[in-house]
């Protein structure tokens, strides 16, 4: 949908067309059921580990203070993507408003980037725990796991600004259609009639640094770990240390692999349909198996629903 705008003399944009997936009845109806049951089962599981992790005391320590923040993020993340492509899925209308689809932006990029960053701080908090066990309460202390958590939404937050500040500068020209199911930023400026070499640059550099910090960190803390219980003496305590790393590892392989094939190298741009699946993946399933993977993995979890359930005469 368009309007002149006669002082500026331009046409000014105020809707796009997600183009989304096949049009087809029964593909759309088999999406919205698996949209729909991922999205419960990502609210419920995120939900669940946001509220154990508050109540039980056990769980009062910085690895589930960051966990059960990332849980929250995981259930904005998802939320700021599922609903709406149910929504379009449920009524066959395409249509975003030009403010839906920037606001839409903005919070995917602020969450996802926050995202990145969290997982890093977290293998910074196993790397301390393993690593520096006598100093860990004292390295990590609240006022430092607040701090952490505040840079990290810091940096999510200038990405968000500088990737959708971009990519709204840009002129748009009929027909306004994103061949995507959200308003991701390659997508979003692959629509525009404007020259993009800028913005693609733009989108590189910084989901180059971002995805290159947060891994390097990753990547920094698991060698220093892997060290360490390598050179442990008991079979049992190089076990337990290892135990305590792997979910977080599952989930950070599974999220930088994802946003990695998008964002880091050209060819995520050029392949919309692979776009599209790897962004499934990474907006809707990701969210939703974190919580499995930390609490089907984690022995400290499952005690705690243990205790909990217990309290209310429940059978586990």
């Amino acid at each position: 949908t368009f309007h002149n705008n006669s002082m500026e003399n331009h046409t000014e944009v105020t809707e796009f067309v997600l183009e989304g997936f096949e049009d087809e009845a029964n593909t759309q109806l088999v999406l919205l059921i698996l949209f729909l049951v991922m999205y419960i089962i990502t609210f419920m599981g995120n939900a669940g580990m946001t509220i154990i992790t508050s109540v039980d005391s056990h769980l009062h320590t910085p690895m589930y203070f960051f966990l059960k923040n990332l849980s929250f993020l995981d259930i904005c993340y998802s939320s700021v993507i599922t609903p709406k492509a149910m929504v379009t899925l449920a009524s066959g209308s395409k249509l975003i408003s030009y403010k839906g689809c920037a606001t839409q932006m903005f919070f995917f990029s602020l969450f996802g980037t926050t995202e990145a960053f969290f997982l890093a701080v977290m293998a910074y908090d196993r790397f301390t725990a393993i690593c520096s066990p006598l100093l860990y309460h004292t390295i990590m202390s609240k006022k430092i796991c607040i701090c952490l958590m505040g840079v990290s939404y810091l940096f999510g937050f200038v990405n968000c600004c500088t990737q959708t500040g971009f990519t709204f500068s840009l002129s748009f020209c009929e027909p306004t259609k994103i061949n995507h199911f959200f308003c991701d930023v390659p997508a979003v400026i692959k629509a525009s009639c404007s020259d993009t070499f800028v913005n693609e640059l733009v989108l590189l550099v910084l989901c180059g640094f971002i995805i290159v910090t947060t891994a390097v960190i990753v990547i920094v803390s698991y060698a220093y770990i892997v060290t360490t219980i390598l050179h442990m003496p008991s079979v049992k305590g190089r076990y337990k240390a290892f135990s305590t790393c792997t979910s977080h590892l599952m989930a950070v392989s599974l999220f930088f692999g994802t946003v990695f094939f998008m964002y880091a190298q050209p060819g995520g741009m050029s392949s919309p349909n692979q776009g599209k699946v790897m962004s499934v993946f990474y907006t809707i399933v990701i969210p939703m198996l974190n919580p499995l993977i930390y609490s089907l993995r984690n022995k400290e979890v499952k005690e705690a629903l243990k205790r909990q359930f217990g309290r209310k005469g429940f059978a586990l």
